[in-house]
């Protein structure tokens, strides 16, 4: 069976640390992992008795004792064979030179461990008995068992992941081992009802699809190879998945019903027990291991849980112990090596990733496992877009901020007082969705999140509401409140929100037209909610037609400079195609089960009247 993306592009796009094997050229980071480092391999066994395949990488020099990094994946912890090494081992280069013992695992029903896996597997052994197992009581075992058997390690151990990995990371402090000191979650998996596959209950199609494609294969015995992928036609996501139809197709005309995971998902529209088991944030009360959360700006899959992660363990821990950092990145890129300098056409002045790298990571490490004194990170050490530097608080958001309220008006306006100018309609075509980028893709891609929205301002299905040019600087700084009237022609639809950063169309430094950024529309944030779930998102309703109706949601959080002479833009639309399915607006009970005829066109409002009043609200700081 053929489909719109080989395997090969979901093992690129899954393994997003720099652990990833590298290509067999000239390396000298591998070469001094081989010439400093001696690799072992073991099958640990947990409380129940399942292995969990686990390699190990000792530093040569005896003449001391290390602390350990530690790294549980799905994703394989390839290569295997105690001769075949890993071409990168660290966070960063520089954890190699320094000297640490790095281990890495294969969860549980995965690769070469034993034992059945589990997608977000809930975390209720503590609740099951002394006996139970789960991804928690897992680490535990294992880090008990490496701090007995591991020669010249210094009794402390690390753990750091990015995306699931950095979910089992979060996971680790759950009733952690007393060895655990510190820990990394990096866009950590929070919830899959707002993160990854879900927005507020909205699905992302393309990005669930090519996952499941081979990840949700269940396999017989442990393998080390990912099972193949069904064949690659199209890299268009938006006429691939446009043609695909109703979601009642993915399994009639691909999956086969073979794809366990997807069809517990389909069976599960509405945020009932079985998503709610999987919310990780309700047990992140009363960890220990100190904590540095991370995350990108501009990370299209994971957004809401490192945010997420770090509001719950501050607000439920000693606040000393969590800090967290947000920079001007995409899924992963706080890895890379010489990156974080630029996204699409945003460019930020300087190779940020290294910074955070030399001057936050490894510090926050070395204080909690060397001994290496105070790092001195600040609670929220924080990206400020759109300025180009990092800022640093003692809380986020800040404490000392302004509040501030915008009113939806007329003529595409945004006014700081209440209007009363009937609403603004636009058509909604589920035939021809808004795409989400004016590039033609795969639809699960990065440079969208700050790509030049003039693609979709300009289109009939989009309303546009903008300030006047700025006077001065505007910065904005944590989440923004959405308080929006809408109505219907019909009895469902998705709301799409964008904020949008227009530059001037001359250079303010010599009054010169410029022809690379002049009029720019930058995305800042977007977020979407499928409006069914505007009161709650266990018992979706829906619209009465042609009624106006409160929705309330949240653009998660930004720290955006809007410079004078910008304009502050915000664009309502209700597709977003193909990185989010398309809403029949014929309300169904379930939409993975919609049928051809339940897609129909629709013309929505936006109120912005007296007693209908739509808004954005936010906080400011100089």
């Amino acid at each position: 069976m053929r489909t719109l993306f080989s395997n090969t592009m979901l093992v690129i796009l899954l393994v997003v640390s720099t652990l990833a094997n590298a290509t067999e050229k000239a390396n000298p980071r591998a070469d001094y992992i081989r010439a400093n480092y001696t690799k072992y391999e073991y099958q640990i066994p947990m409380r129940d008795g399942v292995k969990l395949f686990t390699s190990v990488y000792i530093p040569n020099d005896d003449s001391k004792s290390y602390p350990m990094m530690f790294q549980r994946t799905p994703y394989r912890v390839a290569p295997y064979g105690a001769s075949n090494y890993k071409r990168a081992l660290g966070p960063s280069e520089s954890f190699e030179k320094d000297g640490f013992i790095f281990v890495f695992q294969d969860v549980r029903g995965k690769f070469m461990s034993e034992g059945e896996f589990v997608n977000m597997r809930p975390q209720d052994a503590y609740k099951r008995g002394k006996k139970a197992t789960d991804d928690a009581t897992d680490t535990y075992d294992t880090i008990d068992w490496l701090v007995k058997n591991i020669p010249n390690n210094n009794g402390k151990v690390g753990m750091w992941g990015t995306s699931y990995p950095g979910y089992y990371t979060s996971v680790g402090s759950i009733n952690a081992h007393p060895a655990l000191k510190a820990i990394s979650p990096q866009a950590p998996i929070a919830d899959w009802f707002f993160d990854d596959f879900h927005r507020n209950g909205a699905f992302v199609i393309p990005m669930a699809f090519i996952f499941f494609d081979t990840f949700d294969k269940q396999r017989d015995d442990t393998h080390a190879a990912w099972p193949k992928g069904m064949d690659s036609v199209t890299p268009d996501g938006y006429q691939f998945f446009k043609e695909l139809g109703p979601l009642t197709n993915v399994n009639k005309n691909y999956f086969k019903g073979t794809r366990p995971f997807w069809n517990e998902v389909i069976a599960h529209p509405n945020y009932d027990e079985y998503w709610q088991a999987r919310d990780v944030l309700q047990h992140l009360g009363n960890t220990k291991p100190a904590t540095l959360v991370v995350g990108g700006w501009y990370d299209t899959e994971d957004l809401y849980g490192p945010l997420y992660t770090y509001q719950t363990m501050s607000n439920k821990n000693k606040k000393d112990h969590v800090k967290l950092v947000m920079g001007p990145w995409y899924h992963g890129q706080w890895n890379s090596s010489g990156g974080g300098t630029k996204l699409g056409e945003a460019h930020f002045g300087f190779d940020t990733s290294k910074w955070f790298q030399e001057e936050v990571q490894l510090p926050f490490f070395k204080q909690h496992l060397k001994d290496g004194g105070d790092a001195k990170l600040a609670t929220a050490t924080i990206f400020e877009t759109g300025a180009n530097r990092w800022r640093k608080f003692d809380v986020w958001p800040p404490k000392k901020a302004k509040s501030q309220t915008l009113y939806l008006a007329e003529n595409e306006s945004l006014s700081v007082k209440k209007v009363n100018s009937g609403a603004s309609e636009y058509i909604s075509d589920p035939n021809k969705p808004v795409p989400h980028s004016a590039k033609v893709s795969r639809g699960w891609d990065r440079p969208y999140m700050v790509e030049d929205q003039r693609f979709a301002a300009r289109r009939p299905d989009v309303l546009v509401f903008e300030t006047e040019p700025l006077e001065e600087d505007l910065t904005i700084a944590g989440p923004i409140d959405l308080d929006l009237w809408f109505s219907t022609t019909q009895s469902a639809a998705d709301i799409v929100v964008k904020l949008v950063d227009v530059f001037p169309g001359k250079d303010v430094n010599n009054d010169k037209v410029d022809s690379k950024t002049g009029n720019r529309h930058e995305l800042v944030r977007w977020s979407v909610i499928r409006g069914r779930f505007r009161d709650s998102m266990s018992e979706p309703k829906p619209f009465k037609p042609n009624t106006p109706d409160q929705v309330k949601f949240e653009l998660y959080d930004v720290l955006h400079t809007f410079k004078r002479g910008h304009r502050l833009q915000i664009q309502v639309q209700s597709s977003m195609f193909p990185f989010i399915d398309i809403n029949p607006q014929k309300y169904v009970e379930n939409i993975f089960e919609a049928k051809e005829e339940d897609f129909v066109k629709a013309f929505h409002k936006i109120h912005h009247s007296q007693k209908h009043p739509s808004s954005i609200k936010f906080k400011t700081i100089d």
